[in-house]
């Protein structure tokens, strides 16, 4: 991995997605990263249960991308350099957004049906309310 320092631009992987941002701090095993884009949604549904609906133990969640300037505190491991344009935040979500739908698109199962609908439910009540 390329060393990386407080205020360089990285690409972090974080609970399912990835953003791209600036870190701000060092925390020994951990950068706080504040972020400026999302990349790739994170994905809904049980993170432990991948691709199960309905089943004992299963909790399907809606999982919202983190907003811009939040910061998150990301293990050093997943974390790289970038130097890359930064997109603007609301059309770098709505890309990621897109894709996501595309590929649960791709396969008629339970769990893409579940997923495709919370995501329509995080456009309708967050997403264009706030954001696009």
């Amino acid at each position: 991995m390329s060393e990386v320092k407080i205020g360089d631009t990285v690409r972090a992987h974080y609970n399912s997605g990835v953003y791209l941002g600036k870190i701000i701090e060092d925390r020994a095993d951990r950068y706080l990263v504040e972020v400026h884009a999302v990349q790739k949604h994170p994905r809904q549904g049980d993170l432990h249960h991948p691709g199960k609906v309905g089943e004992p133990g299963v909790l399907f969640h809606e999982r919202k991308a983190l907003a811009y300037t939040e910061k998150m505190n990301v293990n050093k491991g997943v974390v790289y350099p970038f130097d890359g344009a930064i997109p603007e935040y609301s059309t770098s979500l709505k890309e990621a957004v897109e894709n996501l739908k595309e590929n649960l698109l791709v396969k008629n199962t339970t769990y893409n049906k579940k997923a495709l609908d919370k995501l329509h439910d995080l456009e309708k009540h967050f997403y264009l309310e706030k954001i696009y």
